[in-house]
């Protein structure tokens, strides 16, 4: 069992991954469903300890990721979503690179290759480096990689970019029997007929946050009559990116008016400026004889000033 719990990856400001949490059971091909960006790559290369996690934790069949890398690194195969390193190996000496840093018996190791470089057509290319190879033919040779041990858990970025639609075809059948097995995989698509087709369960990201867990079959009765390309990219295509900007226009505009979340900031108390005194008062002041009819009305035009009357602008020379 994999876990997810409050997973946050965060660049600076931005986080690609926000809160994210979900659980991926023994026996289950399951998916990660997003747009580009949505965080589907990062939760994956968090899961191998590519990257590490900003906050949260990932346990793998009960074991902290953090506390047992080494451990759960040898129950994975991993492959990337792209297929654009080591290339100065030839097909060969990668696998054989893989033999030795998980220790396969020469005896299972020639069984396994032989099975698997028969099945994606590279019997012909073992000894052509990787550099030479097309994209299609670099994806095979890390899948073989990634298999040759006989990993539990297949951690699939991407998987059928670049594949004949006969290496695809193996490919699922594969997955299907290594889910069938009890073991687990995980995979990232962008295609979602191939998630239909394959997974059990999945998650769909959007924005580096799960806006829905579960299966296909559950997430179409919630939305009967409609197709599940309709169904996704309502969640998480144009139309929620449409809603997210119209939301924030509302958001800044009550802001603007004063209100925020429906309630209204509460009003300071006006300051009361100071107020000029008239230039006949101050020569009476200057001479020692203010009147006191003139000071009671100056005290009256101080009270209109500061009622809710509107003040009448003054221009600059009136005094």
């Amino acid at each position: 069992m994999i876990k997810f719990e409050n997973i946050v990856k965060q660049y600076g400001d931005k986080k690609a991954l926000d809160h994210v949490s979900f659980t991926i059971n023994e026996g289950e091909i399951f998916g990660l469903i997003g747009h580009n960006g949505a965080g589907k790559s990062t939760a994956i290369k968090i899961l191998v300890s590519i990257i590490e996690a900003t906050a949260g934790q990932v346990s793998v069949n009960d074991l902290l990721l953090n506390e047992h890398r080494d451990e759960i690194k040898k129950h994975i195969g991993y492959v990337s979503d792209s297929p654009d390193i080591f290339l100065r190996l030839q097909a060969e000496e990668y696998w054989e690179l893989i033999k030795g840093a998980f220790d396969i018996p020469d005896d299972q190791y020639q069984e396994r290759l032989e099975h698997l470089v028969h099945l994606f057509s590279l019997e012909n290319e073992r000894q052509e480096f990787i550099e030479n190879f097309s994209h299609g033919m670099r994806q095979k040779t890390f899948l073989i990689g990634a298999l040759l041990p006989n990993p539990d858990i297949w951690i699939l970025d991407e998987p059928m970019t670049g594949l004949d639609p006969q290496a695809q075809y193996d490919l699922k059948e594969m997955m299907r029997q290594h889910a069938a097995e009890g073991n687990i995989v995980l995979f990232s698509t962008h295609a979602l007929e191939v998630a239909q087709e394959l997974c059990d369960r999945l998650v769909i990201l959007r924005r580096g946050k799960v806006i829905y867990e579960g299966t296909l079959d559950q997430l179409q009765a919630q939305n009967p009559g409609r197709s599940l390309e309709a169904i996704y990219l309502d969640m998480a295509g144009r139309k929620a990116d449409e809603r997210d900007a119209q939301h924030e226009q509302a958001s800044e505009m009550a802001k603007i008016e004063g209100v925020d979340n429906g309630v209204a900031p509460e009003e300071s108390e006006p300051v009361e400026e100071d107020k000029e005194v008239p230039e006949e008062i101050e020569e009476e002041q200057s001479s020692g004889t203010v009147s006191t009819e003139m000071a009671k009305a100056h005290l009256d035009e101080l009270k209109h000033a500061s009622s809710d009357a509107p003040v009448k602008e003054r221009d600059d020379h009136e005094f």
